[in-house]
């Protein structure tokens, strides 16, 4: 024991008993450690008690608790870090009691230029508390579009279709489209020859409607067939239309697309295509 004092002693401290460079380093070292270990306990402690939420007798939105649960991990994340950086500069005998007394929070954050933060963590509760999106929402913002995966004090994360994931500014954020509030249309535009029967092409695309409403559950309303809705250069082009739940419009567009391509094939009516007609002048 004494000569592991007299190792620290030896390589960590000054003559006078105080910490040198490299034992303020190891120290700092383990701070942060520590912290990262906090933080993950107090992650677990989270993720249970929303466990117990979602579980209980009440009912709640999925969505919202989750993405409650992100922002309070950030705020728990950042609190915990503040307290660390305060702990170093301490260690540093920089008076942080006296910084914080003068300036204040605010006008400290200001004079390290941290203006675009504060703007950030603002804008995110606002986003929050009025509810613009929720983690698991398919939103646009701007020129980017996909699924919210995180929603932060700071930062927002959008994954679109491709796998790419888009980092945004809250303050960056301004007007938002979201497409998962209530349900949403599929529509399938549908062309014919001209030479067809129309009547009987709407009644075969009458049952193939009526066969997958009965199927797929995901639609709310229709299909509905609309009619005619374009004469065009090769043929006539008609139009189905249905609501669906969040996110399935895309899934029930190809299954219509899929049922009425077998369909004509049963049929035998005929999908328009560029035909060219040659005339023999010589016969």
């Amino acid at each position: 024991m004494g000569r592991v004092l007299n190792f620290i002693e030896k390589f960590f401290k000054t003559t006078d008993g105080k910490l040198n460079i490299l034992g303020k380093g190891i120290k700092i070292i383990i701070i942060f450690v520590i912290i990262k270990i906090l933080i993950k306990i107090t992650y677990i402690i989270i993720d249970r008690a929303v466990y117990k939420r979602k579980k209980s007798i009440f009912s709640v939105d999925e969505k919202k608790v989750n993405t409650l649960t992100g922002v309070l991990k950030n705020i728990v994340k950042y609190i915990f870090y503040f307290i660390g950086i305060v702990m170093v500069l301490d260690m540093f005998n920089i008076n942080t009691s006296s910084i914080l007394a003068t300036a204040g929070i605010g006008g400290l954050a200001i004079g390290f230029g941290a203006q675009s933060l504060v703007k950030d963590i603002i804008t995110g509760f606002f986003i929050l508390f009025e509810d613009q999106f929720s983690v698991g929402d398919y939103i646009k913002v701007g020129e980017f579009e996909g699924i919210v995966e995180e929603l932060g004090v700071r930062v927002t994360k959008l994954r679109d279709f491709s796998g790419e994931l888009h980092i945004i500014p809250n303050s960056n954020i301004g007007a938002v489209t979201n497409k998962t509030r209530g349900a949403m249309r599929a529509l399938v535009k549908v062309s014919i020859a001209y030479e067809e029967d129309i009547d009987h092409v709407i009644k075969v695309l009458d049952e193939v409607c009526k066969e997958v409403k009965k199927t797929n559950k995901t639609i709310v309303e229709g299909p509905t067939i609309l009619g005619i809705s374009d004469l065009g250069e090769y043929g006539v082009d008609l139009t189905i239309v249905a609501k669906t739940n969040p996110m399935d419009q895309w899934e029930v567009e190809r299954e219509l697309r899929k049922k009425i391509k077998e369909a004509f094939d049963r049929e035998n009516i005929e999908i328009p295509y560029p035909k060219r007609i040659i005339f023999d002048n010589k016969s």
